[in-house]
């Protein structure tokens, strides 16, 4: 990241994936703002910027006002059946896709009801 926000220009195209990520969430969202802001605000180049950091959203939509926000389009049954599109579509998917690629992953049934309680339960919280 240090080397691109470094290197870039105006004719650069930016492909990012996950800034951020590996850290204390409220850091991790904190670089990945302060990326996205700075290349929009200072570098003004094109950039393809991936995360799953939806605290963002609120921040970046009103603050970058050249940024459109899409995400990948996934079907869901209402029965438990999940599958991706392979197509992109405008706005912001705010679920997560996590249990539902580890089910696909083959993680046991057991294991997925736990991880499914354990998430409805609100038990997590982003650690400071």
């Amino acid at each position: 990241t240090a080397h691109i926000l470094t290197r870039a220009t105006a004719r650069s195209l930016v492909i990012l994936d996950e800034i951020g990520r590996g850290t204390a969430t409220a850091d991790g969202v904190a670089i990945a703002y302060a990326t996205l802001k700075y290349l929009h605000d200072t570098v003004r180049c094109k950039a393809v910027f991936a995360t799953h950091y939806h605290e963002l959203v609120p921040h970046v939509v009103p603050d970058l006002p050249a940024l459109r926000t899409l995400h990948t389009a996934v079907h869901e049954d209402g029965r438990g059946g999940f599958a991706f599109l392979h197509k992109v579509r405008p706005g912001v998917y705010s679920k997560s896709h996590a249990l539902y690629v580890a089910q696909i992953a083959g993680v046991p049934r057991p294991v997925l009801a736990m991880a499914r309680d354990f998430a409805a339960a609100g038990l997590v919280r982003p650690s400071h």
